[in-house]
């Protein structure tokens, strides 16, 4: 478990769970919480022995956004710092799968937070807005580059400019969230998919991650030269080995990341 005030920290095996903390405000952000969790998804990015990242919040909010309460409480915040903002750069780019497992509001920040994640699960009872002109700001955490690769450039355009709310069924609708689960079930659901790829062979899933971020900014000729050196180099590792062989053998493979 962590020692951070406004998230929570933990690391079973091969996969690491952040819980955005201050559940009275559905996990509202302020300044700490930004610093917070800046700094432990750099923890997160380091570590070579995570593999996959699940990503959610604590009681019955994801992320609103900014706790509007406490922005204009007159309460005097710590500073926050521009790097902070590369929170999603973090989410979208680090080489672990990175899961949002969105178990209430997602609006604002927490809807570009969880747009930077690989992959995107909701509970029945979740709903989304951009929110962002709302309150009369252009928006950031990155969604309308994250988005548009989502759900297209024109649906992407229409869930900013109309800042309206939608359900968790509309959200899998458009292809924003990969599936929604009952809510008496979807914690157990979500962590059973971030354990299932936590077994993955590291080396494989590391350069795989690798291949969808290097993927978004390369002409398809030299994104093929660098695949099929990564999939060369994986597919001479010992894990490759491994895993033909469990296959044939009819067992689990065990990945050692050689």
């Amino acid at each position: 478990m962590s020692n951070y005030e406004t998230i929570t920290y933990e690391v079973t095996e091969n996969l690491a769970t952040i819980t955005l903390n201050r559940p009275d405000s559905l996990n509202g952000i302020v300044n700490q919480m930004m610093r917070e969790l800046y700094e432990c998804l750099q923890v997160v990015a380091a570590d070579p022995a995570i593999r996959v990242l699940l990503f959610t919040g604590a009681g019955k909010g994801f992320c609103p956004g900014v706790d509007l309460k406490a922005s204009t409480s007159g309460i005097k915040q710590e500073p926050n710092r521009k790097e902070y903002f590369h929170i999603t750069t973090l989410l979208h780019e680090m080489p672990k799968v990175t899961i949002a497992g969105i178990n209430g509001a997602c609006a604002g920040a927490g809807f570009g937070w969880a747009c930077a994640c690989d992959l995107r699960y909701a509970t029945a009872r979740a709903s989304f807005n951009s929110a962002f002109l709302g309150v009369a700001i252009s928006g950031d955490m990155g969604g309308p580059w994250l988005l548009p690769r989502i759900v297209g450039a024109g649906k992407a355009r229409e869930l900013y400019f109309m800042s309206q709310k939608f359900k968790a069924d509309e959200a899998e609708r458009i292809g924003l969230v990969n599936k929604v689960f009952a809510d008496d079930v979807f914690r157990d659901e979500v962590r059973a998919i971030a354990q299932k790829l936590s077994k993955s062979a590291p080396l494989a899933i590391s350069e795989m991650k690798k291949n969808f971020v290097n993927a978004e900014g390369m002409p398809l000729r030299e994104y093929i030269e660098l695949e099929t050196e990564r999939h060369s180099r994986t597919g001479s590792s010992e894990d490759t080995k491994e895993a033909f062989k469990a296959f044939v053998e009819k067992r689990d493979a065990v990945f050692h990341g050689r």
